[in-house]
């Protein structure tokens, strides 16, 4: 199995798991460093599927403050091949593929990664409270994260 310390090295992984928890106080710091390590798991994913795939609410959290860290984050998205762009949008039931956690489950097990399926939650569960809030849009990159509304 792969170990993410190669796409994000522990000095830039402490920064990351900082800005998870400076804006999520209530998490503890193992569970921030999960959530990162699944959005490190998340973006390599992305980058080489050639079909939909979403991030957890709460994986989505540790995707957030990677972008943050535009340097790192460039450095990963260099090391995986792409540049995985985040389009959010409002959260809509509506709008949401409900096989796109299970899909982009299997892609991080594809990519050689083990899945840490307890912070792959239903947008409806909130057992993991977090700040994320967004779904995500296509936009034509290498993320099909939400259908495309018809009309």
């Amino acid at each position: 199995m792969r170990d993410v310390t190669a796409l994000l090295d522990r000095p830039a992984r402490t920064a990351v798991v900082d800005t998870v928890l400076r804006d999520n106080p209530e998490l503890t710091e193992d569970l921030a460093g999960r959530i990162v390590d699944e959005a490190v798991k998340f973006v390599a994913a992305a980058a080489g599927s050639p079909e939909p795939l979403a991030p957890s609410r709460v994986v989505d959290e540790g995707w957030h403050a990677l972008i943050l860290h535009t340097r790192t984050y460039r450095q990963l998205c260099d090391k995986v091949g792409t540049f995985v762009h985040h389009v959010p949008q409002a959260p809509d039931p509506e709008r949401r593929d409900p096989e796109a956690l299970t899909r982009t489950q299997e892609r991080i097990v594809k990519a050689g990664f083990t899945v840490d399926d307890a912070l792959w939650l239903a947008p409806y569960d909130q057992s993991i409270p977090v700040a994320a809030s967004c779904q995500h849009s296509d936009d034509g990159g290498p993320i099909v994260i939400i259908p495309k509304p018809k009309g």
